[in-house]
């Protein structure tokens, strides 16, 4: 019960952050895939930058078990996915986590979002043996670096999996920092939100 108490709390602060920073807003969303307002770009690249290199030192440190760490398959139907996420992201202004905190935000449209997301994932589950028998759902789940401890091959085994992600949190994060809030694109300033 404290593990669901707990779920709850977090995911209603990092709904709370999303709101703050605009992510449950569908115009900031197409303006940062626009490339006109870049700040939700810089508070999405901190934030995954600061959790990679949090992650990768705590295992370094002995602080963060290697076994809670969940590295997704790479196949052929991953990516398809991701480009149909990407597609349905940029057209919707909504991603999964940012759709059900606008949802809880208020807004109407999110609901139609979510409405939509159900409908897509119960497609994929009454056709997943088709999807199966294709093969595009094979493959294996593969990290850069080789992390020691953990249960997943490397792509590249000589390379310490662990200095690799905080190498490329850190590159996140100086990204982040490098970038403009605005770009001019063409001579048209972006206009605040």
């Amino acid at each position: 019960m404290t593990g669901i108490l707990l779920a709850i709390v977090i995911g209603a602060a990092f709904g709370a952050v999303l709101d703050r920073v605009g992510a449950t807003n569908p115009n900031l969303i197409g303006k940062m895939l626009n490339l006109t307002n870049l700040h939700l770009m810089k508070a999405i690249l901190l934030a995954i930058g600061t959790g990679s290199v949090l992650m990768f030192a705590g295992q370094m440190l002995g602080l963060v078990e290697v076994g809670h760490m969940s590295v997704k398959t790479a196949y052929v139907g991953v990516f398809i996915g991701g480009l149909m996420l990407g597609v349905g992201w940029a057209a919707s202004g909504f991603c999964p986590g940012t759709g059900v905190a606008a949802a809880a935000s208020g807004r109407r449209d999110a609901l139609m979002f979510i409405a939509g997301g159900l409908l897509g994932a119960a497609a994929y589950m009454a056709t997943y043996p088709m999807w199966k028998a294709s093969g595009l759902l094979s493959g294996k789940a593969l990290t850069l670096g080789a992390v020691p401890g953990a249960k997943y091959d490397a792509l590249f085994p000589s390379l310490p999996g662990d200095i690799v992600g905080i190498v490329l949190g850190a590159a996140f994060i100086a990204v982040a920092f490098a970038l403009p809030s605005r770009l001019d694109l063409g001579g048209q300033k972006a206009t605040a939100t």
